[in-house]
């Protein structure tokens, strides 16, 4: 198989879809490996790591969407290489389409087959691709938030350990999964006074167990929900529904009850984020100002530290790209259902449930498009 890999071209985009090391043990395979010239360089790598390792660098997105029989990538492709993708290509990258119609239905025009790193899964219930960035995103939050908090951003001026004889910041980490496991444990190494909301008591039992007192658990509701974000100097949403559109926990409203200039931080926005007043930032452009509460909500959290991110990436995704590319997509998702849970898109159908219920689009069975 011939497998592509393009620069990213998101904005502040700095990771790259595969690494030399990824590279090597494709050409190994008897794979070919195509990079774009200069792909890598953001997160350290140079061509000559590729050429190195067996792959072929050429100048532009365009030879690699034209020839290659997979593209590997990080972020969901852009709307020009949309145009790009052709009948029969396979896409191997994040897509997130629930809250994201115009890819979703760009996609479905191409004919392509797309699997999403964010829906495969594993034997234990989790998603093993995309908790490497969920646990990066997890401890930026804080780090990030911190950093929002500052005055000169907008912030309320509160710093996250306090000083002897000044309490600490006050954090609120809304889902205690992968991403809000690890903002809890960095806010709490901060010195940040935290406590954790989820709503499956199992989850809760299990970070008071590993955690003990370096945090404060409880089960989320309503009620209890609105009484920490009155105290609440950082809130951090870290809520997930596979594949679906994230729940919207803090509304407009409640911002009236919150302390003027604390910090919301949605790590759920690349599926649609969990403020009601969400939207999409950049690296470049980072924080907004809602009713004198400031959001942070850029979209690619993990980029900002590209070489950690793409190495724990590519150890992630390296087992499935190449059972994709030793068997081709349909024996390799016959043979694991986890990688089969991964596929969104098939040659114009849609064939992941939550998507489909958040768009209103028809949806086929992945079995079905496997065995047909």
């Amino acid at each position: 198989m011939k497998i592509g890999c393009p620069t990213e071209i998101k904005p502040q985009e700095f990771r790259v879809g595969m690494t030399p090391n990824a590279a090597q043990e494709a050409v190994a395979h008897g794979h070919d490996v195509v990079i774009q010239a200069g792909a890598g360089k953001g997160a350290g790598f140079e061509d000559a790591d590729y050429t190195a390792a067996g792959a072929e660098i050429v100048d532009t997105a365009e030879e690699i969407f034209a020839t290659a029989d997979m593209i590997v990538k990080v972020k969901e492709p852009q709307a020009v290489e949309r145009k790009m993708l052709r009948e029969g290509q396979l896409l191997f990258t994040y897509l997130h389409l629930a809250p994201d119609p115009d890819q979703t239905h760009d996609l479905l025009e191409s004919g392509c087959t797309a699997i999403a790193y964010e829906t495969v899964t594993d034997d234990r219930g989790g998603l093993p691709l995309l908790a490497p960035m969920s646990e990066v995103a997890g401890r930026l939050a804080p780090q990030v938030g911190a950093w929002t908090l500052q005055k000169a951003n907008g912030g309320r001026g509160v710093l996250m350990g306090g000083v002897p004889g000044v309490g600490p910041a006050r954090v609120l980490v809304i889902g205690g999964g992968v991403v809000g496991t690890h903002a809890a444990k960095i806010a709490a190494g901060m010195g940040a006074d935290v406590t954790v909301l989820d709503r499956s008591l199992p989850r809760l039992r299990y970070l008071d167990d590993v955690f003990g007192n370096q945090f404060r658990t409880g089960y989320s509701s309503a009620g209890l929900l609105a009484e920490h974000l009155g105290q609440a100097d950082m809130v951090i949403g870290a809520v997930l529904i596979p594949g679906a559109e994230a729940p919207k926990l803090v509304r407009r409203a409640q911002f009236a009850d919150m302390k003027p200039g604390s910090v919301l931080v949605d790590v759920a926005i690349d599926q649609g984020g969990c403020f009601e007043t969400s939207k999409a930032t950049t690296h470049a452009d980072p924080i907004y100002d809602v009713d004198g509460i400031m959001h942070y909500c850029v979209a690619n959290m993990p980029g900002a530290v590209a070489r950690t991110s793409t190495i724990a990436l590519g150890n992630a995704t390296m087992p499935f790209m190449l059972a994709l590319a030793d068997k081709g997509w349909k024996q390799a998702c016959a043979d694991d259902e986890h990688l089969l849970n991964g596929l969104n898109v098939h040659a114009g159908q849609l064939t992941y449930y939550a998507v489909g219920k958040a768009l209103g689009i028809d949806v086929v069975s992945p079995q079905l498009v496997v065995k047909g």
